[in-house]
This record gives structure tokens, C-alpha cells and sequence, in this order.
């Protein structure tokens, strides 16, 4: 069996890599250090090293100098992130073998390292059957040039760019672990969807996969919902109830926007965690649990510790492992993709043959900022679909806002904070009595001061000042230009 080193100062990325090289048949041993890495090296004698290129005490580049100096053989892989690609390449001309960026993807990993050692066992024994071309095999394509779509079995596209190729490394390396996960992610980028291929992906994946949004429920409902409860329990418990912890037993709990859970969920939640154990309201026996946790929030849960929303001790029970799901205006080469394959289930579900996007559509899609993300764009398609009376979607099917997106920016551009009077303007005077304020201004002063109030917590956005005040943004318009901001 071929032993590894792997170097890195995150402790998940060793004990993951540790685990699944081990369970691929190698003899593996990682340190947190670059200098315990010589030492480690120095006395294990790998037949092949991994190091992150960014260590605590000392670099890559140093690193790899020190394993040179003392065992040239050793083949070297550098672990970086796509920012520092330059520089590792760089290092691989020092004489590294290759790099493999993070979020780690097991097969290229994987491919990687048995194609280092292979190399290295035909440069010892002066083989001749392998033949190397380049750092890269045929199997693993440069990391610049891979273009996969990796499709989900929920239907859900993960795209083709290397954002979305980040995201899918970071749900292969997670799924086959028992790992609580949090996942953060704008409403509609698809947590969900993430939630459910990691479930998919695992060795639960043939048992249950159960969703509940926290958000959409009660505090008074949150406990029957969690953990269930007795018949008689309480008043209106009618008949027993299975929580949702209990249904997912031996599979998968989804809870998403978990921030929004009250304190005395959150006690309870946590002991569930720490216990793996949980009482129906109103029973008296346990049930034993055996449930992979995966949560997910728009807001990070840290700071909602910090704010005192959310305990703190229960974000650390969850955050084992952390994805960060893109927002779709961070995903516009995937952009044409994901509208297409949203395009196909609408033909299906309407029974329609819309074969594509108009240039101008497609134009207004590349423009426009999706704040609702994925599911505004599958709705914005599913509505055009309807609409559409030829072969292709054109844009006088789509909503004023995606069409307007341009001349709606520009306005936005004029009416800018630097120009913003935030000196109080002058109201309309009373009718009757110069000296006595009349209903009309009292109202008029509330709603200017309401507005500013509001365009400054939103730094002057006036999409979302416009969704906080309950008005559609023509009207915040008017308003601004009536008080003259």
C-alpha cells in the first residue's frame, strides 16, 4: 500500500482527504503545519505528498523547496484555490507534480494521485508502458477548459461554469459522509435542490429525505412539527403525530431557514442533536435517532449567534461542513443552460413546442440582476411559455422589469446617493394658519421621513426600498420627485 502525506491547515480537509484516500487503499497521514509536515515526512516516508499552497506558518513554495531538498522522488500535489491557480502553476514549474483546486472533487483527486504515483513508480524502475502527456492526463482535463453540466436526479442543473463546478466538488466531497451541513444561498438559488442531491449522493439516499421550512410555520406548530406529538397532548392534538425528525429517521432532515426557529425550539433542537435522542410532545418513552442534518439560511447563522437570534452552541453542532450556493447573477455562463432545461419541463407541463429564446430575450437575461434567483427565472419562463404564441420566446412575453432592466439602472444611476438632499425639504405650507401645521404636512413630514429612512438602511437600492415600503418602484419615483430627493 502507497502512503501520503497531506499537509493542510484546515483539519476538515485533512480528516476528509484522510478518509476517503484510506478507504481507497492508501496509507495516509496528515498534519496541520507545514513545519509538522517535514517531520511527518521526514519519518513516514511518503510515497507522495499533498500540501495546501497556503499554510500558516510557512508557503507552498518553501514547502516544496524543503521536500525537494531532502526526497526529489516524492511527487508533490499542491491544493489551492482557483484565485492562486497562477501562482501554482507556477510552483508546479519548481517541480511540483500537479494541482488540484478547492472544493475538493474526489474522482479528479482520485485520478490524480494514482496518476502521480504511477509516474513516479515508471521513473524509478526506468518503466516504459506509461507514457505521460503534460501534467494532465487525458481523464482529467485542465481545470480552465472543463466544461461538464453535472444534472441532478431531481432534475435541478448544476451548469457547465467552473462557479457551478465548485459548487458540485463541494457536494461530491460532503455527500458520503455523515457531516451536518449548513447551506447559505439567496431565496431561490436552490438550497433545496443542494440539500436533496447531497441526501441523493449519500449512503441514506434510499431512505427518507424529509424538507420543513421553518420560516412557514408557527412557533406554537414548530415542536409538533419537529418531534410530533400524542394524542391529547395538548388541546387540539386530536390524534398522534409523527414529527418530522421521526419521519426522517435513518435518512435526511432538511431544515431550511432554521434562523428563524424560536429560542425554545433551538434548546430543544440542540439536545436532539448532542443526544440523538427525542420525546413526542406529551410521550414519555425516547425514540432513538439516526438522522443526517443538513440546514439553511440567507443569513449567516454566526452572526445571528452574535445578534442574539440564534444560539450559538447549535450553529457549531451544525457547522461541520459549510456550502455557499451562488447567486444566479454570479452564474451567467450557466445562465442559458438553466433557462433551456426550464424551457423543456414548461413545453412538457403545457404541452407546448417552444423551441428557444429570441436574441433580445436572451440579451435582457444577461442583463437583468435576478434577485429572485433560479425561481424567478424558472417562473419568468413558465409565464413566457404561456404567453408565447410562435417558436420562440420573444420579449414582449416578459415581465416590464426584465425588458425595462437597462433604462430602469440608468435612472437609478441618476438619481445616485452622492446627489441625494438629506437636508429636509420644504412641505407644502397649511391652508388656513401659517403658524399651526396642517393634517396634510404632518402626513407629508412622516412620509418623507419614512422614505429617507428607508433608502438609507438600503443604501439608496430602490428595488428593495420600494419591496420594504409595500409600493411598486414607479411610485417610490413620484414620491422622490415630489419631495424633491
Amino acid at each position: 500500500m502507497k502512503k501520503i502525506v497531506v499537509v493542510d491547515d484546515e483539519a476538515d480537509i485533512c480528516f476528509l482527504l484522510k478518509r476517503f484516500l484510506s478507504k481507497n487503499d492508501f496509507i495516509v497521514e496528515t498534519a496541520l503545519t507545514g513545519k509538522d509536515g517535514l517531520a511527518l515526512i521526514e519519518s513516514f516516508e511518503p510515497d507522495l505528498v499533498m500540501t495546501d499552497f497556503r499554510l500558516g506558518d510557512i508557503t507552498g513554495t518553501e514547502l516544496l523547496n524543503a521536500i525537494k531538498s531532502k526526497r526529489p522522488n516524492v511527487p508533490v500535489l499542491i491544493i489551492t484555490g482557483y484565485s492562486d491557480i497562477k501562482i501554482a502553476v507556477n510552483v508546479m514549474k519548481l517541480g511540483a507534480y500537479d494541482y488540484i483546486t478547492k472544493p475538493l472533487f474526489p474522482d479528479e483527486i482520485l485520478v490524480t494521485v494514482k496518476k502521480a504515483l504511477a509516474d513516479a513508480e515508471a521513473e524509478r524502475t526506468g518503466a516504459t508502458e506509461f507514457v505521460a502527456s503534460g501534467s494532465h492526463s487525458d481523464s482529467v482535463a485542465p481545470k480552465a477548459t472543463r466544461k461538464t453540466s453535472h444534472k441532478m436526479k431531481a432534475g435541478y442543473v448544476m451548469g457547465q461554469s467552473e462557479v457551478s463546478d465548485n459548487l458540485f466538488r463541494q457536494v461530491d466531497l460532503v455527500a458520503p459522509t455523515n457531516f451536518s451541513v449548513i447551506i447559505y444561498g439567496e431565496s431561490g438559488s436552490g438550497k433545496e435542490a443542494i440539500a436533496q442531491e447531497i441526501h441523493n449522493r449519500s449512503r441514506r439516499r434510499d431512505m427518507p429525505f424529509v424538507a420543513m421550512d421553518c420560516g412557514a410555520i408557527s412557533k406554537e406548530l414548530a415542536g409538533s412539527e419537529l418531534f410530533g406529538h400524542e394524542k391529547g397532548s395538548f388541546t387540539g392534538a386530536l390524534q398522534t403525530k409523527i414529527g418530522h425528525f421521526e419521519m426522517a429517521n435513518g435518512g435526511t432532515l432538511f431544515l431550511d431557514e432554521v434562523s428563524n426557529l424560536s429560542y425554545e425550539i433551538q434548546v430543544a433542537l440542540l439536545r436532539v442533536v448532542q443526544e440523538r435522542k427525542m420525546r413526542r410532545i406529551g410521550a414519555s418513552k425516547e425514540i432513538e435517532l439516526d438522522v443526517r442534518i443538513i440546514v439553511a439560511s440567507n443569513e449567516k447563522l454566526l452572526e445571528a449567534a452574535r445578534n442574539g437570534k440564534f444560539r450559538e452552541d447549535l450553529y457549531y453542532r451544525f457547522n461541520e461542513f459549510t456550502i455557499e450556493v451562488p447567486a444566479l447573477r454570479n452564474r451567467k455562463d450557466d445562465l442559458l443552460l438553466f433557462a433551456t432545461t426550464f424551457l423543456d419541463s414548461t413545453n412538457t407541463e403545457l404541452s407546448k413546442n417552444v423551441k428557444g429564446f429570441s436574441d433580445e430575450v436572451m440579451k435582457d437575461f444577461v442583463n437583468y440582476s435576478w434577485p429572485g434567483n433560479l425561481r424567478e427565472l424558472k417562473n419568468v419562463i413558465k409565464r413566457a411559455t404561456l404567453l408565447s404564441d410562435g417558436e420562440f420566446i420573444e420579449e414582449k412575453s416578459l415581465p416590464f422589469e426584465i425588458v425595462n432592466h437597462s433604462k430602469l439602472k440608468d435612472l437609478d444611476d441618476e438619481i445616485a446617493p452622492s446627489t441625494v438632499v438629506s437636508a429636509p425639504v420644504t412641505l407644502e405650507p397649511a391652508d388656513t394658519d401659517d403658524t399651526k401645521p396642517s393634517l396634510k404636512t404632518v402626513a407629508n413630514e412622516a412620509e418623507y421621513d419614512m422614505i429617507m429612512q428607508v433608502l438609507r438602511d438600503v443604501n439608496f437600492n430602490k428595488s428593495k426600498a420600494a419591496r420594504l415600503l409595500n409600493i411598486d418602484r414607479k411610485t417610490l419615483y413620484n414620491k422622490m420627485k415630489q419631495f424633491d430627493i
